[in-house]
């Protein structure tokens, strides 16, 4: 299939899936659902906030914060990179790279890589945001690469994953999958498991590829095309994949949770639950969003269902991150909402912004970073009720 068909495939995906809902009985059943009051029990501190760049609403691109634990480092559509302090938000220093981007950046090793919407991966020094190279890959990502040692690891909307290295971008390697006629926009961020890079596809396949060679060392299907159209058979992986020791989880639109072992593909537990968000997963849970805005966490270690929230139906919520005793979302309206990560009660709810929010929050150590769709981002953070301690009466003493 030509890469002009592939895209016009690509476009009627997406107006298929976003007009599914017109066929309801009621109206009021496709609105989102509206924000109830209640009353919250946990402090979040805006600690800064700063501007990127221009925005990126409606165009359903890949970036998102990082962090090399140094630094944050975030970039706009519009070809801003930048440095900043963690605590404060001060800039360390900006690069104006002369196209618009769609993912990253991802950082590790002294390294600083972003995507364009055009098909160039960019390499900077982390250190002083110095253009290090570029390279031509003929294809769009809206995943984060991941760097590792000598290589650079991208994976593109056309399901091809491409190692690259990291001193001049020569491709060493590289695998395709052959995807479907419709495919839902986005892709999944590989992971690094040892020596092996875990990463979903269009197909509904996770694959599991030696980083050093690109040999594929085994793979697992999550989303079974089923259906007579081409729209019923989307079973993408385009959503996050978590990784916590050697297991392995991932989500496949209109397929199922699963989670996996690193070492050999082995499924240890599965539900039927479709999301095109994906998943994350903390040291008790792991944590989705369904296609219809529903939270759930099911437990890490057999996926049986700890607590679920309807709270957000129809609000575009994202990947819930596990932060502090919370797990957080953003949505469609710029506000950020907090569900204990106990029994999914809602403990506090911010408003970031009237623009919404696409990309899931990132958490480094106490803080949550969340870059906003009109290209601005902010750090947030816990506050603590500490109990005052009363002097001691001397007079009580005596």
């Amino acid at each position: 299939m030509s890469k002009t068909l592939r895209m016009i495939g690509l476009s009627v995906a997406s107006l298929l899936l976003a007009s599914c809902g017109l066929f309801g009985d009621k109206e009021e059943e496709l609105q989102p659902k509206e924000l109830v009051d209640f009353q919250s029990t946990l402090k979040i501190k805006q600690l800064w906030k700063t501007k990127l760049g221009g925005a990126s609403e409606f165009l359903l691109i890949g970036l998102r914060p990082a962090s090399d634990g140094n630094r944050i480092y975030a970039a706009s559509q519009d070809g801003n990179v930048l440095a900043l302090d963690p605590a404060t938000g001060k800039e360390r220093w900006k690069t104006k790279l002369d196209m618009p981007l769609s993912a990253g950046p991802a950082a590790n090793d002294g390294l600083i890589v972003v995507a364009s919407r055009d098909g160039y991966i960019i390499v900077l020094d982390a250190a002083t945001g110095v253009e290090k190279w570029r390279t031509y890959i003929a294809g769009e990502t809206l995943a984060q690469p991941l760097i590792q040692d000598d290589l650079i690891v991208v994976q593109t909307i056309d399901s091809r994953l491409r190692a690259l290295s990291r001193f001049d971008g020569r491709q060493r390697w590289a695998i395709e999958q052959t995807p479907p006629v419709l495919t839902v926009r986005g892709a999944a961020s590989p992971w690094l498991v040892g020596s092996l890079v875990i990463a979903g596809f269009d197909n509904g396949r996770l694959l599991a590829v030696d980083i050093r060679t690109g040999d594929i060392e085994w793979e697992s299907i999550l989303a079974i095309p089923s259906g007579r159209s081409d729209l019923d058979r989307l079973s993408d992986i385009n959503g996050a994949i978590a990784v916590v020791g050697q297991d392995v989880y991932a989500a496949g639109y209109q397929g199922r949770i699963a989670a996996l072992a690193a070492e050999s593909g082995q499924i240890l537990w599965s539900k039927e639950i479709s999301s095109h968000v994906g998943v994350s997963a903390d040291w008790n849970s792991v944590y989705t969003t369904r296609d219809d805005g529903e939270i759930i966490a099911l437990s890490r270690r057999d996926g049986s269902e700890s607590w679920r929230s309807d709270d957000l139906l129809r609000r575009d919520p994202t990947l819930p991150v596990p932060f502090y005793t919370t797990a957080v979302v953003g949505d469609f309206e710029g506000y950020l909402h907090f569900f204990s990560n106990l029994d999914g009660a809602a403990v506090a709810r911010v408003r970031f912004g009237k623009h919404a929010i696409t990309s899931h929050p990132l958490v480094v150590a106490n803080r949550l970073y969340v870059q906003s769709d009109n290209g601005s981002l902010a750090a947030f953070e816990v506050v603590e009720d500490r109990p005052q301690r009363r002097a001691p009466d001397i007079a009580d003493e005596s």
